[in-house]
């Protein structure tokens, strides 16, 4: 009997998905955000610390970088076999054969590198005629770097080359011939090993074309002569400086006394290298210079063959600057997860109630709860996955280099996006329903009672959040020491005051109600009433804007906390706006220099100082205490106290240093006078509470202490001694310190043109430009990029929180407002009545925020170090300013602002919409509550 052909049934997913594509749409849009800033995090952290690498090895001289291999030829060697060991033929085989015997993943940049002979002594020239500044000889150092023409320029004679009968040849770089009298047909005579001296004929002048570059500056002296001193009582100088000789020549080096050596310089190339390639690198330069390696490039260089450079110092200190980067940005993209993860949940549970009834009528059917499950599943992940995927492959072209970033942190963090988003729907309907129900109960916040096992999960969360906050606070990210829990501790904070404020929501607002029935009118009560008995499903809005604001605020007083140390050490270089001085710092100004500066566009102030250094201090211990100097500042107190104040460094009020009246030219002999001093703490010290005689250029007085600071803007860096200007026998300002306008906006170049019109070898050091050669790397900028999109992302996912809590209701408050419209409510009371009763989870959002990210800075700010980022490669005394994490007022206040501000536009725009549509729907008889 043939069977009975089965009925055909509509396939569940493309049913549903046909049944709602705007919500599948809106849903897959979500996702693909979400997918593609998960994707685009581990591809910019990837690109800037790459970039990193690159600026870390291009920006370090080329001393620390540049990879030596060097080898002695044996002085037992007859003389004729030395000699034939510096030919040019020999020492390009063996440059041949090293370079793919370098370190890996190092490779060479071979037009930068260079192989040849030189001297490792100096060689004291014999020639009377050079210049010779305290009777010392000029001092040469002997060099053949190959390849000479293509890196400079002759611009007088001929290039060297093999002389006849051997004798040597050299050629000059134009500073040098300047320097010491050399040119074209010169002969230097130079200590040999037969006792008599040694001629190089100099037969050229030549122009580096770069003097920066691997092959010139990795011994300045190749280029510039170097004037230098000798001993410490008595202190001598003279010159140093190269002469460059014929790579044909190299061989007549053997006859000096300059003990000749081998050498092969490669600069590196680390175009090719990426990040994560650094601590390869620096373990393979460790094994060259010490290790298995070693042994491997001494097969070609010979057993004297040593390795030597600093390009391991170099990287470690990236990773040092990498790693304490990386722990400050895991903060943010923490809390950014954390918010995106609660917006994916919030989503998924928007959906769940929309569907409750249907999928309790399907469970009451007898549905199982797999079954219902996998169906769900199916939905979500026909929409998440295409979304998780086009959001990968559109982060990976737009983010990061793909020869530099790695694929498979975006892919795995795509997938967790897509993971969340498609589990979280069939997970919590699988909750909802795990049990038939005839009707849904109550689900406001009146019959919600915490159960034991959520108040187990918030005691472990709060154990968590403690546990997280003093680990950051003792351990810090400074080193690198962060993990997933350290950077979790601002997120866990919000979790746990999320849970608080949820427990005590309802309290307030029931107890404002009470009051308010005995108003007129029932908008007020009504809305408090409801607002008080709302949904027991906010608490997944209120905890993602708590996130979403503890981010913003935390992510905010990181980007303040930068700017602040990186004004204060731009402070620290300047002193001021601007900076005037003589080269020779003691030296005083030119005559009208003031008056030309005050009246350029842009300055509002200026402060003279008269700065003389050595000053010897009297001791109030007596004449056994060791010698002590500190220079002394004469400053005019209202200008100079204005401009302390500003710049935040050892404010006083000009008051303590109110001239005596007792300066200038006719008190010469007046040195009883007494006027009053502030002092750094070791000078205070040593001149005591006692007015103590000083003498020096500006005159001869006696000082009182009247008050201690710790730093200056004049000195910032040094002791001192301030004194009022006007109270100095001799006055010579030898500084400018400038104020510029409310916008600090000054023009350097036309600032410097201007000054050097008065004359004289003046310096100008501008605090803007000072400011910024801390934000020169690229981690930094990077770093800092990725903190602006983690604040802005946080406040998108802040914005949809708020609307999916709008969305979430609007059913119930449309059919509210029919049928209070049936019972004569207006269009302005239904306006009136959404607006208040959104606002107080807006405003609990908004303040619990505000209160929330203050408390998580307060408590993170002592274990978070900001220096790294603010500052990378400052000096020491820069860094110890430090780089406090403090509250941004900004990035506390606009967030929560917006919150309130767009929860009640939300409202009104809802309840301007119900009022337009027809009440037939929401009155039908039979509709459900």
């Amino acid at each position: 009997m043939p069977r009975k052909p089965a009925r055909a049934v509509a396939p569940w997913v493309r049913t549903r998905l046909r049944t709602a594509p705007g919500t599948a749409l809106a849903y897959g849009l979500l996702v693909l955000v979400t997918a593609f800033l998960a994707a685009a995090l581990p591809r910019a952290v990837d690109a800037y610390e790459t970039e990193g690498m690159w600026h870390a090895v291009d920006s370090a001289p080329p001393r620390r970088t540049v990879v030596t291999l060097t080898n002695n030829v044996a002085a037992s060697l007859p003389p004729e076999r030395q000699a034939s060991e510096y030919r040019q033929d020999k020492l390009r085989a063996t440059r041949d054969q090293l370079t793919p015997l370098l370190p890996k993943p190092l490779r060479a940049d071979l037009a930068n590198s260079a192989y040849g002979v030189h001297t490792t002594k100096r060689l004291p020239a014999l020639d009377p005629w050079l210049p010779q500044p305290d009777g010392l000889p000029p001092e040469f150092v002997l060099d053949s770097p190959s390849d000479l023409a293509a890196h400079s320029t002759l611009t007088a004679g001929r290039a060297p080359a093999a002389g006849p009968g051997g004798a040597m040849e050299a050629a000059v770089t134009a500073k040098t011939a300047e320097a010491l009298g050399l040119k074209v047909g010169s002969v230097v005579h130079l200590p040999g090993t037969d006792g008599g001296g040694t001629p190089v004929t100099v037969t050229g002048v030549i122009e580096p074309r770069d003097v920066h570059s691997a092959y010139w500056d990795i011994d300045p002296t190749l280029h510039t002569p170097l004037f230098t001193a000798r001993g410490i009582a008595e202190v001598k100088w003279y010159w140093v400086a190269s002469l460059i000789v014929s790579p044909e020549s190299a061989p007549a080096l053997s006859r000096t006394l300059g003990e000749p050596e081998q050498y092969w310089r490669y600069a590196p190339s680390v175009g090719h290298l990426t990040a994560r390639d650094a601590d390869t690198l620096r373990s393979s330069l460790d094994s060259a210079a010490g290790g298995p390696a070693l042994v491997e490039l001494r097969s070609a260089l010979g057993p004297n063959g040593q390795f030597a450079t600093d390009l391991d110092e170099v990287l470690a200190e990236y990773a040092g600057m990498r790693d304490a980067i990386a722990s400050v940005v895991a903060v943010a993209a923490a809390g950014v997860g954390a918010v995106a993860a609660v917006v994916l949940a919030m989503t998924g549970g928007l959906f769940t109630a929309r569907r409750y009834a249907e999928l309790a009528l399907l469970r009451a059917r007898g549905a199982s709860l797999p079954g219902i499950g996998l169906r769900l599943l199916g939905e979500t992940a026909a929409v998440c996955v295409p979304a998780a995927a086009l959001g990968l492959l559109l982060a990976v072209p737009l983010v990061g280099d793909p020869g530099g970033a790695r694929l498979w942190p975006a892919a795995l963090a795509a997938t967790g996006a897509a993971l969340i988003a498609a589990l979280v729907l069939p997970v919590r309907a699988m909750v909802l329903h795990r049990r038939p129900v005839l009707h849904g109960g109550r689900e406001d916040l009146v019959s919600a009672r915490p159960s034991r096992r959520r108040t187990v999960t918030e005691l472990t969360l709060l154990v968590l959040a403690a546990g997280a906050v003093t680990a950051l606070r003792r351990r810090g990210t400074g080193a690198g020491s962060g993990d997933y829990l350290v950077s979790s501790a601002p997120v866990l904070v919000g979790l746990i005051a999320a849970f608080v404020l949820i427990r005590v929501y309802p309290l307030p607002l029931r107890w404002a109600a009470r009051p308010a029935r005995r108003l007129r009118g029932a908008v007020g009560y009504l809305s408090l009433a409801r607002a008080g008995r709302s949904s027991a499903t906010g608490a997944l809005p209120l905890l993602a804007l708590l996130m979403a604001l503890t981010t913003a605020a935390f992510g905010g007083s990181v980007l303040a906390g930068v700017s602040d140390a990186r004004d204060r050490a731009a402070y620290l270089a300047a002193g001021a706006d601007a900076q005037i001085t003589h080269d020779v710092g003691w030296t005083p100004l030119p005559a009208g220099l003031a008056d030309t500066v005050k009246a350029f566009p842009g300055v509002r102030e200026l402060s003279p100082v008269q700065i003389e250094y050595g000053l010897e201090l009297p001791s109030a211990q007596g004449s056994t205490d060791n010698g002590m100097g500190a220079p002394l500042v004469g400053i005019e107190p209202v200008s100079y106290a204005r401009l302390a104040a500003r710049s935040g460094f050892g404010p006083f009020p000009a008051d303590l240093l109110r001239s005596t009246g007792t300066g200038g030219p006719r008190n010469v002999g007046n040195t009883d006078r007494v006027i009053p001093a502030i002092a750094s703490p070791r000078v205070a010290e040593r001149l005591g509470e006692r007015p103590m005689e000083i003498t020096a250029a500006a005159g001869r007085f006696h000082v009182k202490v009247v008050a201690v600071r710790t730093v200056t803007p004049a000195l910032p860096d040094q002791d001192f001694l301030i004194v009022n200007a006007d109270d100095l026998v001799n006055r010579a300002p030898t500084a400018l310190f400038v104020t510029g306008g409310p916008d600090d906006a000054l023009d350097g170049t036309a600032l410097r043109t201007a000054v050097s019109a008065k004359g004289g070898k003046l310096h100008v050091v501008l605090r803007e430009e000072e400011r910024a050669r801390y934000v020169d790397s690229p981690m930094q900028t990077g770093a800092e990029r990725l903190y602006l999109a983690a604040v802005g992302a946080g406040a998108g996912y802040a914005v949809l929180a708020v609307l999916l809590s709008l969305l979430q209701v609007a059913p119930e408050r449309t059919t509210l407002l029919a049928r209070l419209r049936t019972m004569g409510l207006t269009r302005g009371q239904a306006r009136r009545l959404l607006v208040l009763e959104a606002l107080p989870q807006a405003l609990l959002a908004a303040v619990g925020g505000v209160l929330v990210g203050w408390a998580t800075i307060l408590l993170l700010a002592p274990g978070v170090d900001l220096v790294r980022l603010a500052l990378a490669d400052a000096p020491v005394e820069t860094l110890a300013l430090g780089a406090a994490l403090r509250a941004d007022v900004w990035s506390l206040g606009l967030p929560a602002a917006g919150v309130v501000l767009l929860a009640g536009a939300a409202a009104t725009v809802q309840a301007w919409w119900a009022s337009r549509r027809g009440s037939i729907k929401e009155l039908r008889a039979g509709d459900a509550r």
